[in-house]
């Protein structure tokens, strides 16, 4: 009997658990409706190096044209983008030595791809043509 009895309350102690469980959901459920309601928006995540790195990112794609919003047609501002890209070179140089061996990969593989879709979007732009070299 002193087996069935610890079994017994163990299947209390999980009812309750569920029950109180549920409770704080339809708390957080209510928060978040009310928070709706009056247009609040949920809080903003903590910065931290990832973030910056993507901020500056999303702006340089932006100014290429790669990212566009929905319904907005614009034309590519390949300058603004080289800013941004600059902007990311900048940080990886002033950073360079203070940073985990993740944040410099991220920001390495990120600036890596940045400037290739930059070159590819400038391949496609039109360039003045090279004189060739007389031999």
């Amino acid at each position: 009997m002193g087996k069935e009895e610890k079994e017994e309350k163990k299947i209390i102690i999980d009812e309750d658990w569920k029950k109180e469980a549920q409770k704080e959901k339809e708390v957080l459920a209510a928060k978040e409706e009310a928070g709706k309601e009056k247009g609040q928006r949920e809080p903003l995540p903590k910065g931290n190096f990832a973030g910056l790195i993507s901020m500056l990112v999303t702006q340089a794609l932006f100014a290429m044209g790669v990212l566009k919003l929905e319904g907005q047609e614009r034309e590519a501002d390949l300058e603004m983008a080289r800013y941004h890209i600059d902007m990311l070179e900048t940080l990886a140089e002033k950073t360079k030595g203070n940073l985990s061996n993740e944040e410099k990969k991220v920001l390495e593989n990120t600036l890596y791809e940045v400037r290739m879709a930059y070159v590819k979007m400038t391949e496609g732009a039109e360039s003045p043509k090279k004189p060739e070299a007389k031999s």
